[in-house]
């Protein structure tokens, strides 16, 4: 995770990275990764995988706030990229999860949703 792909970051620590996916499902649809580059989420070491967690948790919390919903959804499918990351998808049915559908925003619209998610973090 050297920063060389420009993203919408929504939050940041010394391990973990959040930030817009820019081929969303949802509006507010957020992946969250560590910083150590490990392709399988479940080859992280126990504390950075529990630590990823408590991450995403006060993401998702931001998230939701910006984004009113039922519920955010939590996906891991580690097939997209090489890097182990936690999607963040605000939902209100399991239709909200296709995968197959993607929504398209323009860059000023990304960095809007993005200063709309960190203006709630805690």
């Amino acid at each position: 995770m050297a920063g060389e792909i420009p993203s919408h970051k929504i939050a940041e620590t010394n391990d973990y990275y959040a930030f817009l996916d820019i081929f969303p499902v949802t509006k507010g649809h957020t992946l969250v990764v560590p910083k150590k580059e490990v392709d399988y989420i479940y080859d992280l070491e126990d504390e950075l995988l529990s630590g990823l967690h408590l991450f995403a948790k006060k993401v998702a919390i931001a998230v939701k706030k910006a984004y009113p919903c039922e519920r955010i959804s939590v996906a891991v499918a580690g097939f997209e990229v090489p890097h182990a990351h936690i999607h963040l998808i605000p939902t209100n049915t399991m239709a909200d999860l296709q995968f197959t559908e993607k929504l398209k925003f323009s860059q000023e619209e990304l960095a809007e949703i993005a200063q709309n998610i960190r203006a709630q973090l805690a």
